[in-house]
């Protein structure tokens, strides 16, 4: 691959070119400051590549996703999650010694001291569980003080065994604390997530058994969620760990990435949508119509992605994971009726399909989780225990590469030039 060159008045710099796996091209302008006194301005970071990663790859033309270069789609419909889990964080698909050994370290890390309710009992029960997850996660950090050390690859280890085995169980005890329930203790002999929906849904008074085909969607959903390149809480996580901080509060740091609507909030906005619609009593067309209109302020949730030009692969996996589940659970609920009238409507709509605006997984994602049981202000967390393994998996990446630098982007400085204080009695 020929070397870039950049040419600036009368200077001239020779760029180095790298050549991805699969083909990817990438210009290397990290001493063209130094070298000319430029440097580039890049919106959100779409054209620059921070460095390189073999964790995950995205072809958003071609619609693909693969972890590691394994295809998504084979990795959702047969393997496990703490198997993908696994695969992230090393590279290789596990033996089935080397599986069972992780599942064993993974559940005997599942239980959290019983002084962290107190955490959860200081939050108002009305608080969003992003919130509370986010510090009981940055939390976690202060009872494991003998493994943060981010060059310590056994501390890494464990404590990366620690966060994905407590996350379902902080998540589980944020919820029942908001609901009012007794907070119910992860069963070990259960899969991870069995053990999860167990936590969630039962109570005392009586025995709950996870229905087979929840617990397998579920394990799909976490497998399309554990890692998506360097997205905004990926990003996060990778930025704050170049600082050295520890894994637990890189973590956190992803979490708060993941909470805004535009990221990990969209799968909840999805549903706030439908519930609109429906307390609104506009009729299929009236909705349609409005979303055309570029100067009317609605717009349809869960339609179209930054990246992919095609259709999400994670999409069309959980499309047909939403018609199983639906059937299978007999669910009788107008959003999920409205959500399916939309999806037909933008599969079909010759405007939908011109513009790419495929119903993308955040849709699909919050039209599962409600036929589950799960609370609305509860997918955002359902989204975090998925990416969790990828976040781990980008942190671990980073702070192994010897030719990390701390993150500091330059800006452009457009404000005012050098000017004199004026005393307050003058101005």
């Amino acid at each position: 691959m020929p070397d870039a060159v950049f040419r600036h008045e009368e200077d001239e710099l020779t760029l180095p070119a790298y050549v991805g796996t699969e083909g990817e091209i990438g210009v290397d302008i990290g001493n063209l400051r130094a070298s000319l006194g430029v440097v580039t301005v890049d919106r959100g970071f779409a054209n620059t590549a921070e460095g390189a990663s073999s964790v995950s790859y995205i072809n958003g033309e071609e619609g693909i996703l693969r972890y590691r270069g394994y295809p998504i789609e084979q990795l959702a419909e047969q393997a496990s999650f703490l198997e993908v889990a696994y695969l992230l964080q090393y590279g290789e698909l596990p033996t089935i010694a080397e599986l069972g050994a992780y599942e064993d370290a993974i559940t005997q890390h599942t239980l959290l001291r019983e002084d962290v309710k107190h955490l959860f009992e200081a939050f108002p029960h009305s608080a969003h569980p992003m919130q509370i997850l986010a510090s009981a996660t940055s939390a976690l950090a202060t009872y494991y003080p003998d493994a943060l050390d981010p060059l310590d690859v056994e501390a890494v280890d464990i404590s990366s065994r620690r966060l994905i085995a407590k996350t379902p169980t902080m998540i589980a005890w944020s919820y029942k604390y908001g609901v009012h329930q007794p907070y119910v203790y992860p069963d070990n002999d259960l899969d991870y997530a069995s053990s999860f929906l167990r936590m969630m849904f039962a109570v005392p008074a009586e025995d709950y058994v996870a229905d087979p085909v929840v617990t397998r969607t579920l394990n799909m959903l976490l497998i399309l969620h554990a890692d998506h390149g360097q997205n905004c809480s990926a990003s996060a996580v990778r930025l704050v760990g170049s600082g050295q901080a520890n894994i637990f509060s890189s973590v956190a740091a992803g979490i708060h990435a993941l909470s805004g609507p535009l990221h990990g909030g969209a799968n909840q906005s999805v549903l706030e949508m439908l519930t609109r619609i429906v307390e609104s009593g506009d009729q299929i067309e009236t909705v349609i119509k409005k979303a055309k209109d570029k100067d009317d302020p609605f717009r349809l949730m869960g339609f179209g992605h930054r990246i992919y030009k095609n259709f999400d692969p994670r999409a069309q996996i959980l499309k047909k994971a939403a018609e199983d589940v639906l059937t299978a659970l007999g669910v009788d609920d107008p959003l999920l009726d409205l959500a399916m009238e939309l999806e037909g409507i933008a599969l079909s709509d010759e405007y939908f399909v011109e513009r790419k605006l495929y119903p993308n997984v955040d849709f699909y994602s919050g039209i599962i989780y409600r036929a589950m049981g799960f609370p609305t202000d509860m997918f955002t967390v359902l989204f975090a225990m998925g990416r969790l393994p990828g976040w781990i998996s980008q942190w671990r990446e980073l702070s192994a590469d010897p030719d990390t630098k701390i993150f500091r982007p330059r800006q452009l400085y457009t404000g005012s030039p050098e000017r004199s204080f004026v005393p307050r009695q003058d101005r």
